[in-house]
Parts: C-alpha cells; sequence; structure tokens
C-alpha cells in the first residue's frame, strides 16, 4: 500500500472518507466513504449533491497522489451520471488521472457498493493543476 500524503479536514470526516491504496502506475485511487443516514433524500438514496462530493474527493486524491503531494486540482467542469439510488453505508471510490499536463488535467470517478458488484455513479472532470501550499516538496 502506498502512503496517503494527503490532510483530512472537516469535510473528509463528514463523508467517513478513507484511503484504501494508490496505484502509481495507473494513478488510481481507492478511497471508502461511509453515507450516513442523515445523507439519505425522501427518494431513498443519497442527496445528488453529496455523490458529486464523494466522486470530487476521489479524483482529486488520486492527482494529489500522482503529484506526491504538491498540487491539487482546482476544478473547471464536474460532470456526473447516477446510475442507481445510493443506499446509506459504506461505499468504495475510485478516482483517476487521465491525462495530466501543465495547464489542464482530466479526471474521472467512480462510486460503488463495498463489494465492488453494483456501479452507483460516474464522473468525469477538468481541472487545473495548482500548488498545494505547503505541500511535500
Amino acid at each position: 500500500m502506498t502512503e496517503f500524503l494527503g490532510k483530512g479536514g472537516a469535510h473528509v470526516d463528514l463523508m467517513g472518507a478513507e484511503f484504501v491504496d494508490f496505484d502509481p502506475v495507473s494513478e488510481t485511487i481507492t478511497m471508502r466513504f461511509n453515507a450516513p443516514d442523515s445523507f439519505i433524500t425522501g427518494r431513498g438514496g443519497v442527496q445528488g449533491g453529496l455523490v458529486a462530493g464523494f466522486l470530487d474527493e476521489a479524483m482529486g486524491w488520486a492527482h494529489v497522489q500522482a503529484t506526491g503531494g504538491t498540487e491539487a486540482p482546482l476544478n473547471l467542469e464536474i460532470s456526473m451520471t447516477l446510475l442507481k439510488l445510493i443506499p446509506a453505508g459504506s461505499l468504495m471510490g475510485k478516482g483517476r488521472v487521465v491525462r495530466r499536463g501543465r495547464r489542464v488535467i482530466f479526471l474521472e470517478g467512480e462510486l460503488w457498493d463495498e463489494s465492488w458488484t453494483t456501479l452507483y455513479a460516474r464522473s468525469t472532470s477538468t481541472a487545473i493543476p495548482t500548488p498545494i501550499p505547503g505541500g511535500a516538496s
């Protein structure tokens, strides 16, 4: 397992985000999230903006890890497709750097159930790479 280079914050705690693994060859991160009952709408699934937050977190940390903790993405655009209502509980996220340039990066993410059998949502992001103040050297 690769060492996680990130620093948490209140939003990370709110999402129950945990680092699982990072593959430096494919620049893919695996994360676990927890969707509490308070995230569930009257329709029975996690609220869409919160789903976007899970996906954004996975995509963003993929770039942070890929740059050794020196950069974070500043989103220009995020696109999300919800494939199925997402229940409360443990979720697995994958984030991947598709292409990284000096001025723009392309990311993608997926949100799965804990057994990796049900794909709940997919996303893509176009972002600007930005230095992390005080990031790894």
